[in-house]
């Protein structure tokens, strides 16, 4: 599997990131965002993020696995 990296700032990723790029953007996506450049993205904050993202496992998203 190929390492990805944030399609802005070349960071490379983790799952969370992947799996929430895929959850907020497209499924299909191959734009993938780490935390602060989505947050910037979104015009949100990185901990609203990690909200989303605990939001999401417990609701058993299977993108979070």
């Amino acid at each position: 599997m190929t390492k990805k990296v944030c399609c802005d700032c070349g960071k490379s990723l983790k799952k969370d990131e992947i799996a929430l790029s895929k959850k907020l953007i497209d499924v299909d996506t191959e734009e993938f965002y780490c935390l602060p450049c989505m947050a910037e993205y979104f015009g949100c904050d990185e901990d609203e993020l990690k909200i989303k993202i605990r939001e999401f496992k417990e609701q058993g998203c299977t993108l979070f696995l």
